[in-house]
């Protein structure tokens, strides 16, 4: 689906091969969108830091930055779903605070010297990336 594009109909999509009448796989419509995308890829890096932090027993930090990481594509996500661009429009508008959130706790974690500055500067490069693509999609809604 296009980003720009709001379509009707907002369950999943499910592909049936005819021949052997196999079930392929369920997609959702917010698979299709770059942001989603985006965000999942940032959720990963985000997990594999929260499993590092569990390793030193920081499960506080842990935590808050698996919640923080998931919040990105849940609301995306939760957010193409609605039946209007205005009530889709708030969800993005969550997203985007949500990857303010993460850059601040990446800020926080560097400053503890729980993560390098080489990979503090590659995630808030790719959070400002995912928060400019968000509001450009959110402008789209229009």
């Amino acid at each position: 689906m296009a980003q720009g594009a709001l379509r009707k109909g907002h369950g999943a999509k499910r592909k049936v091969h005819r021949k052997r009448k196999t079930e392929i796989m369920v997609k959702f419509r917010f698979q299709d969108l770059e942001i989603w995308q985006l965000a999942i890829e940032i959720a990963d890096e985000l997990f594999d830091i929260a499993d590092d932090l569990e390793k030193r027993k920081l499960y506080r930090f842990a935590e808050q930055i698996r919640g923080a990481g998931m919040s990105i594509s849940n609301n995306i996500s939760e957010g193409s779903g609605s039946d209007s661009k205005k009530d889709f429009a708030n969800f993005l508008n969550i997203a985007k605070r949500s990857a303010f959130e993460n850059a601040n706790i990446i800020i926080l974690l560097k400053r503890r010297n729980l993560i390098t500055p080489e990979k503090e500067n590659e995630l808030l490069e790719k959070l400002d990336k995912l928060s400019r693509k968000i509001a450009n999609f959110r402008k789209s809604l229009r």
